[in-house]
């Protein structure tokens, strides 16, 4: 006796293959939906933050009281820290126009506010220039930047290691016990101007370039599950007329 691996006449339907295909099909489009759900949030950030570029600062206390009830991320404030080059910093690793340094984050002390101190974080400074002293001033002017949430970390990224001051995640609790900041508020102040002279760190306060690709991976979990469901189809059909 031997094998024919021809398929046989009616035998061509799969009830397996049909719950694999149909899971298939169903997690594609469901990316492909979730994609189309980032795609309307990234527009109304980026309209956020388009419409931040000339919106005016507001004070940092009348912003922060309000912060339980709306969201202010991204919001410009402007505050008083006449000290902020003075005071001692964390670093923490980042990397800018594919260049490795760090966001230099000192606290701030606030008075008459509802929090007792903010993280602010100065901007970026290259790695090789990290440790060429600078020559601090005192602001006579209120510091002016934009409120932050920052990134969250991932699996991938490393632990922060106070002792040496590695950090590699925005840790606000943490951050501000290594700075003995007392009552942090739960943003950071992503620093605009003033911007210090010589070495110093260059603020950075929002990001260059915002992709936004969304409708485009959306398209392609679409078109991948049509090509599925064709292929499939088309299986069905072949193996009718075997």
């Amino acid at each position: 006796m031997t094998f024919d691996p021809r398929p046989v006449a009616g035998r061509g339907f799969s009830v397996p293959l049909l719950v694999v295909v149909g899971v298939c099909i169903a997690i594609m489009a469901g990316l492909g939906t979730w994609q189309l759900q980032r795609l309307t949030w990234k527009e109304n950030l980026l309209a956020r933050i388009a419409a931040l570029q000339t919106a005016p600062a507001e004070p940092l206390a009348v912003v922060l009281r309000r912060a339980g009830e709306v969201d202010v991320e991204y919001v410009r404030v402007q505050t008083a820290c006449p000290q902020l080059e003075t005071l001692p910093t964390i670093r923490l690793y980042g990397v800018r126009d594919g260049v490795a340094g760090y966001r230099l984050i000192a606290a701030c002390p606030l008075e008459g506010e509802p929090y007792g101190s903010i993280l602010v974080d100065r901007g970026f400074i290259p790695r090789e220039v990290v440790d060429i002293p600078p020559t601090p001033t005192a602001l006579r002017s209120p510091v002016v930047g934009v409120l932050r949430k920052g990134d969250r970390a991932s699996w991938f990224t490393p632990k922060n290691d106070p002792e040496k001051n590695e950090w590699f995640s925005r840790d606000i609790p943490a951050m501000a016990e290594t700075l003995q900041a007392e009552n942090p508020a739960p943003i950071f102040l992503m620093l605009e101007r003033p911007a210090p002279t010589g070495p110093g760190p260059q603020p950075a306060p929002l990001p260059t370039d915002i992709p936004n690709r969304h409708l485009e991976y959306a398209m392609t979990w679409y078109g991948l599950a049509l090509v599925l469901l064709a292929i499939y189809i088309g299986k069905l059909i072949r193996d009718r007329k075997a």
